[in-house]
């Protein structure tokens, strides 16, 4: 409820007049933003729910990771798709791109290198590391090429030949190597550590 409050100048006449809500009304307004903030959570949890399901589906580590290799392919394939017209196209294409690798390199450099690492293969964990350094290094240049340009389309095949190589050593040396060194156990553990660091970030 709203109480309103006016006075009269010297003639008698009002000079105005001043609403104040009344502490009903504050709780309708708290009681409104809280729900609002509830609802915002929910559909941002759920936002991320749905970004890291496909991984969290997958199976164990390896499968989940090559699962995110496959879909970042298929992000290339729609990439190379398009001409020097599709500038808007590769700008969104390229911003999810990089938000799935962003996620990926999340997951593998707080998880899976780490566990490398203490197998005893620290000098390999190191070297995909650093490849993700160079990862980083072709998204900053794509994003500083004009899309329209011819420069951009080549620099992004370049990037592709170079991630696939990363891909292969992960999915056809490395994972198999380092999952049957692990016990049963210690794999679901990786598993299920990889994920929650897939799901802060997704």
């Amino acid at each position: 409820m709203t109480t309103t409050t006016a006075t009269r100048d010297s003639h008698g006449r009002f000079t105005g007049s001043k609403a104040t809500p009344s502490s009903s009304n504050f709780g309708l307004i708290a009681g409104a933003a809280a729900g609002g903030a509830a609802l915002g959570l929910l559909a941002m949890l759920g936002r991320k729910a749905a970004v890291q399901a496909p991984t969290a589906l997958a199976g164990n580590w390896d499968e989940a990771l090559a699962a995110e290799h496959a879909a970042t392919l298929k992000v290339f394939d729609a990439l190379e798709a398009t001409d020097e017209t599709n500038t808007t196209k590769r700008s969104m294409l390229l911003a999810h791109l990089k938000h799935a690798l962003m996620k990926h390199a999340i997951e593998e450099e707080s998880v899976i290198y780490p566990a490398l690492r203490e197998a005893g293969q620290r000098e390999a964990a190191d070297a995909l590391n650093q490849e993700h350094g160079y990862v980083k290094q072709y998204l900053y240049e794509l994003e500083n090429i004009p899309t329209a340009s011819p420069d951009w389309i080549a620099k992004l095949k370049q990037f592709r030949a170079d991630i696939e190589t990363h891909m292969r050593e992960e999915e056809d040396v490395l994972f198999p190597q380092l999952r049957a060194q692990l016990s049963e156990e210690k794999n679901k553990a990786l598993t299920l550590t990889m994920n929650k660091e897939g799901f802060k970030v997704a």
